[in-house]
C-alpha cells in the first residue's frame, strides 16, 4: 500500500515541483525532469487536445506540472500501469492544487488515456 513516504510518491512530487519552477523560470536546469523536457511539445499537444476549452496558459500552473507529469508517464515513460499514474496525479492535484484540481486532472487524463 502506498504511503506519503513510498519513495516513487516522493519521485513524483519532486518532478512535478520542477516542472511548476520551469512554468516560471524556463531556463533553470533540473536534471531530474531531464527526460521529461525534451518530450514537453508532444505532452502538451496531447494536454491540449484533451481539453481544448482550456488553452495551456489559462489552467492552473501547478495542475499543469501534474498534468505534464502524468502524461508523460502514460504516453512516454510507460513504467507503471495507467491506473497508478492517475491514481498518484489526483492525489498530487489535492495536495497542491485547488478544490477543483482533482476532478480537472481526472477528466484530462481519463480522456487521454483513451487515445493512449
Amino acid at each position: 500500500m502506498k504511503t506519503s513516504q513510498d519513495p516513487r510518491h516522493q519521485k513524483r512530487i519532486r518532478r512535478m515541483q520542477h516542472l511548476f519552477t520551469m512554468s516560471y523560470q524556463p531556463s533553470a536546469r533540473m536534471t531530474d525532469i531531464a527526460d521529461i523536457i525534451p518530450h514537453l511539445t508532444t505532452v502538451d499537444e496531447r494536454i491540449q487536445k484533451s481539453a481544448p476549452e482550456w488553452p495551456l496558459d489559462k489552467i492552473a500552473k501547478i495542475d499543469l506540472a501534474v498534468l505534464r507529469l502524468a502524461v508523460w508517464e502514460l504516453a512516454v515513460n510507460k513504467t507503471q500501469p495507467p491506473k497508478v499514474i492517475i491514481d498518484e496525479a489526483i492525489e498530487l492535484a489535492k495536495s497542491f492544487g485547488n478544490p477543483n484540481s482533482p476532478k480537472f486532472v481526472n477528466g484530462v487524463l481519463g480522456t487521454i488515456l483513451k487515445s493512449v
